[in-house]
């Protein structure tokens, strides 16, 4: 079973990211920042400021690092229940969406 997302939304997982910046420079939108905190290897990491992504993809090939961002147009179908901000923390997709 899956739904459809309503609107874009973004994830950045803040262990495989080093903090250099460039997806919050290259956003035309201005909705990625730096986190106050720090991850485990020391690097304030980007993170999604909850609102506005148009879902064009521009900070995830801004970034050097693979998989650390993860980006949803809106329409994206993702397994029912399934929740963004779990993702990041975790960084697993469900296995639904891994197979799609």
């Amino acid at each position: 079973m899956s739904t459809i997302l309503d609107k874009a939304t973004v994830a950045v997982k803040p262990e495989l990211c080093k903090g250099c910046g460039l997806c919050i420079v290259a956003c035309p939108v201005d909705v990625l920042s730096f986190h106050e905190h720090f991850n485990t290897k020391g690097y304030h990491y980007a993170m999604y400021m909850g609102d506005g992504c148009t879902g064009c993809g521009i900070c995830y090939y801004a970034c050097p690092e693979p998989e650390a961002i993860v980006v949803w147009k809106k329409g994206a179908r993702v397994p029912e229940g399934f929740q963004v901000r779990e993702y990041e923390a975790s960084g697993v997709l469900p296995l639904e969406e891994a197979e799609a």
